[in-house]
């Protein structure tokens, strides 16, 4: 990842997810040639989370997305409910840090439930 507005982004993304699962586990994982950082995850008796970074975007990816409340709207529409959802962000767009902490603290109920 170059130093850019996603590891900003990034970063973020990982303080809002550590203020709202206090004992969360990071991890790299899929370490590979075109990606050797690997991809950011984010578990709490069990997987909350992935982060990834693309060119124009950084894809939050919830693995039980599809069993979450989403009143402010921040998934991705898909045309579909399916296990996983996503937040797709872009270089100028803002991230709801409230609905976004809502969100992790659900997926953590979720693990523990």
């Amino acid at each position: 990842m170059s130093t850019d507005w996603r590891v900003a982004r990034v970063d973020e993304i990982r303080s809002l997810i550590n203020q709202a699962a206090p004992g969360v586990v990071e991890e790299a994982k899929w370490k590979k040639a075109s990606n050797p950082d690997g991809v950011p995850t984010f578990s709490l008796d069990g997987l909350i989370c992935t982060v990834e970074t693309y060119k124009a975007k950084v894809k939050v990816t919830f693995a039980k997305g599809g069993a979450l409340p989403d009143p402010q709207g921040l998934f991705i529409d898909t045309g579909g409910k399916g296990v996983r959802r996503a937040i797709d962000t872009e270089e100028n767009d803002r991230l709801d840090a409230d609905a976004f902490t809502s969100l992790i603290e659900a997926a953590v109920a979720l693990n523990q439930g």
